[in-house]
């Protein structure tokens, strides 16, 4: 199951609201992990003899669950994704060992060779998300791509993206029939060049876009 040396893998983005994710480790690195995990809305199990303060913390306040001792068989049950964060290679090797028995998605960080899936970086704007991945061949080179990614897409693209969802909405809500009928509203839409009024500080609605950009063209063919 793991990719090193094989075809490329699949691009797929995974929903993991709700779901059981179990991190092995609880160190700097599974730190990291655990914040990106719960922004994502995970159930996030640690398990790890040790943690971080910040680790602790998100115990206290009940953002996850802390298993202290050192992994053990079975741990994995009844989770969709395991990351494991270790410096010990038997730990790696026992994880995803279970991990492949169980069909459960694991990445061992930095480890190519222990993993049936890879964590991407990412650029994200609200609900803009773009994935970057060398496969592990550079990931220096992943990051640099993910950096020049942030300044083509500034920080009013989360709002340009939510409003373009809005007015989608609204096109769905109006214009009856065929899928295919909205498609050239849609594009019509995004074609209207909305993401540079919002860069140079306009305040548009939904509405606003819906009258100035969708109703003309419905009318025009007679939707």
């Amino acid at each position: 199951m793991a990719y090193e040396g094989a075809k490329p893998p699949y691009p797929l983005f995974i929903h993991l609201d709700g779901e059981r994710v179990v991190v092995v480790g609880a160190g700097a690195v599974a730190q990291r992990k655990i914040e990106t995990l719960l922004e994502y809305g995970a159930r996030v199990t640690a398990i790890a003899p040790e943690a971080t303060d910040l680790v602790r913390s998100f115990v206290r306040n009940g953002d996850i669950e802390l298993v202290e001792r050192p992994y053990e068989e079975g741990d994995l049950e009844g989770a969709l994704l395991a990351v494991v964060a270790t410096s010990s290679q038997s730990v790696n090797e026992r994880v995803f060992q279970e991990a492949s028995r169980l069909h459960i998605l694991v990445n061992v960080v930095d480890v190519p060779s222990l993993c049936n899936c890879i964590v991407p970086s990412i650029m994200r704007r609200g609900q803009l998300q773009i994935a970057v991945s060398t496969v592990g061949a550079a990931p220096s080179v992943a990051r640099e791509i993910r950096r020049s990614l942030e300044s083509q897409f500034p920080a009013y693209w989360e709002d340009y993206i939510d409003l373009l969802g809005q007015v989608r909405s609204l096109v769905k809500q109006r214009i009856p029939g065929e899928a295919s009928v909205r498609t050239p509203l849609f594009e019509a839409v995004g074609s209207a060049g909305i993401e540079h009024r919002l860069a140079a500080g306009e305040r548009i609605t939904p509405e606003q876009v819906y009258d100035e950009v969708v109703a003309p063209l419905a009318e025009e063919r007679g939707l």
